[in-house]
C-alpha cells in the first residue's frame, strides 16, 4: 500500500498544529488578537448558558433577557471571527470554541482538586478541538473533515461526560 497522503486523508493533528504554526510564521500575521477575540467569544457562550440556566432556575424573565442581549453580542463577535463560512462552518466553530471553554474548565477544576494527570488530559483536548477550530478558520480543513478529525482526538462520550455541572466548583 502506498504510504503517501492523497487530498481525501484525514490530516492529522500534529499536521494541523504545524500548518496553523507554519502560517503564523511566513504570514507575519500576529493572530494574538484573533486568539484573544476567540477566548471572548468562549465566555460569552458559557454566560449565554449561564444566563438560561439561572432563568429557568429562578423564573425571572431579566435573566433571559440578558441572555439574548449576550447572544446578540457573541454573534457579532463571531461573525468578525468566521467572516465568510460555507454551510454549518459558522454553527461548528460556536460549538468548537464551546466545546474547548467546558474542557479548559473541567481542567481547571481538576487542578484544584489536585488531580494534575486529569487536568493535563482535559487541556490536552482542549488544544485539539481548539485547533480544529482554527484549522476550519484559517481553511486548512474543510467542514466534512472535521468530524473524522475530532473523533480522533475524542469521543463523544468522552466529552458530553465531562461537560456535565459546569457551576460545581
Amino acid at each position: 500500500m502506498n504510504s503517501k497522503k492523497t487530498n481525501k486523508e484525514k490530516p492529522t493533528m500534529d499536521e494541523f498544529l504545524t500548518k496553523i504554526e507554519s502560517l503564523k510564521e511566513k504570514s507575519g500575521v500576529d493572530l494574538s488578537t484573533t486568539e484573544d477575540l476567540s477566548l471572548a467569544v468562549m465566555n460569552l457562550i458559557s454566560l449565554e448558558e449561564h444566563f438560561f440556566f439561572t432563568g429557568v432556575k429562578t423564573s425571572k424573565d431579566e435573566y433571559f433577557d440578558t441572555s439574548n442581549e449576550i447572544r446578540g453580542l457573541r454573534k457579532e463577535l463571531l461573525a468578525e471571527l468566521m467572516p465568510s463560512h460555507e454551510g454549518e462552518t459558522w454553527c461548528i466553530s460556536k460549538h468548537l470554541l464551546s466545546t474547548t471553554m467546558r474542557l479548559v474548565e473541567v481542567g481547571n477544576k481538576n487542578m484544584s482538586d489536585g488531580k494534575k494527570d486529569e487536568a493535563k488530559k482535559m487541556f490536552e483536548r482542549a488544544y485539539k478541538v481548539y485547533s480544529i477550530f482554527w484549522a476550519l478558520k484559517l481553511k486548512l480543513i474543510d467542514g466534512k473533515l472535521i468530524n473524522n478529525t475530532a473523533k480522533a482526538s475524542t469521543t463523544l462520550e468522552d466529552l458530553v461526560t465531562k461537560l456535565a455541572d459546569c457551576c460545581n466548583e
